[in-house]
């Protein structure tokens, strides 16, 4: 179960989607999400659907990566799904007790776990073809003018950054300890709530104490190098827009037009 939370995960490689800008990313993937939540008819979905599976193909990062990526998260679309399925009134298509099922409830359901499906493989997109470092100058960049407000937009973005970056450390160690204690007799899958939970003790604990020690070593190697802030800091790779980054995001607004278009057409 652990080995299917990929978010954080970096794909490396050399196609259109990786050769980005950060910036271009960012902001396309900020365009997605308001195209999808635009979206009102199951075509619009569909046309979100089909862009997606393109970045997909040209990413060449793999659908199954992306799908095994909701996995950890079935459980909340499938809760969303039932809350829709059952709680929204409209004709009613079949009855057993007081659940019903109506029409608008199952269209409203589809349409749910259709958003956050999409939603979730979207943004794992992003950090699936860009590398924590170029992520943080992205943000960096794009948050610039806040600066102006006082707002240390170079932290924030560093801390994102590393945030994301030790989510798969964290998992992996997590999974390490998992084994040693199973190994050990430890058992987490019988007994009722409060015994799995007290179960995890033995997990959390050593868990803690390497989040920390991870957090001290980085500390210790960032103040190493002289480490102060973004204050006069210069850049090994300067972010330059390129033709294919104007190219990317015409096309983003062009394809979220189309939505927002398709969505009131077929209302």
């Amino acid at each position: 179960m652990l080995k299917d939370i990929t978010l954080g995960q970096y794909f490396p490689g050399n196609t259109p989607a990786h050769k980005l800008d950060p910036r271009t990313k960012i902001l396309l993937v900020v365009i997605y999400i308001v195209a999808l939540f635009c979206a009102k008819s199951f075509l619009s979905y569909g046309l979100v659907a089909l862009t997606l599976f393109a970045c997909v193909r040209v990413s060449k990062v793999g659908l199954k990566a992306l799908v095994r990526g909701l996995k950890p998260v079935v459980i909340i679309i499938l809760f969303t799904a039932v809350l829709n399925l059952f709680f929204t009134p409209g004709q009613v298509l079949f009855q057993l007790g007081f659940l019903k099922i109506t029409d608008a409830g199952v269209s409203n359901a589809l349409r749910m776990v259709l958003r956050i499906m999409l939603l979730i493989m979207g943004t794992f997109l992003l950090t699936y073809t860009t590398s924590p470092i170029s992520l943080t100058d992205g943000l960096e960049r794009l948050l610039n003018g806040l600066k102006n407000f006082h707002v240390p937009v170079h932290e924030l973005a560093m801390m994102m950054s590393i945030a994301l970056r030790f989510i798969p450390t964290l998992i992996e160690e997590t999974d390490k300890i998992m084994s040693a204690q199973k190994a050990r007799g430890a058992d987490f899958e019988s007994g009722n709530l409060f015994e799995k939970a007290k179960a995890l003790i033995p997990i959390l604990v050593p868990l803690f104490i390497s989040a920390f020690r991870r957090a001290d070593e980085l500390a210790t190697a960032m103040e190493c190098r002289c480490y102060h802030g973004g204050e006069g800091r210069t850049k090994l790779h300067v972010l330059r827009y390129e033709r294919r980054d104007y190219a990317a995001l015409i096309s983003g607004v062009v394809i979220a037009a189309a939505v927002i278009t398709l969505g009131r057409l077929e209302l």
